[in-house]
């Protein structure tokens, strides 16, 4: 039997593969071929931001289909995309931070806590969004 969430994902997951390709081949030819630059740094940040959410891509996948409860569909792929996104922004946030020297645990924490949080809202928002479907003890009770 073929798993029915590959079917509807599979376009997802060939994007992802997609993503994460051209940014680790991007990022390999960019670090040995330039010098650290303007315009190089921030090619590197934004090949990271790819790199880093296509790679994310079949983990997020993974972890909202052993996650889900019962009561909550699962997740599209637009919603493994975009949690997929957070991944990379923190990624790329990170690496930014790093290069003034800012970055410490605490503000990891913060600037992770901070995108989970926004994440929340998000899912919270679209799941109160959906139509109720009315229960089958309550057409009966009709």
């Amino acid at each position: 039997m073929q798993d029915e969430s590959l079917e509807t994902h599979g376009p997802v997951l060939a994007a992802a593969g997609t993503l994460a390709g051209l940014g680790w081949i991007g990022l390999i030819v960019l670090i040995f071929i330039s010098i650290p630059t303007v315009f190089p740094r921030w090619l590197f940040f934004a090949l990271w931001l790819t790199a880093l959410t296509g790679t994310a891509v079949p983990f997020v996948r993974l972890l909202n289909r052993r996650f889900s409860s019962l009561a909550a569909p699962p997740a599209p792929g637009s919603v493994i995309l975009r949690q997929s996104l957070w991944v990379g922004i923190f990624g790329a946030t990170c690496a930014w931070l790093q290069i003034g020297r800012v970055l410490s645990a605490p503000v990891a924490l913060l600037l992770a806590f901070g995108l989970g949080a926004i994440e929340w809202f998000l899912r919270a928002r679209e799941l109160s969004r959906k139509p109720i479907q009315p229960s089958d003890e309550a057409v009966e009770e009709e």
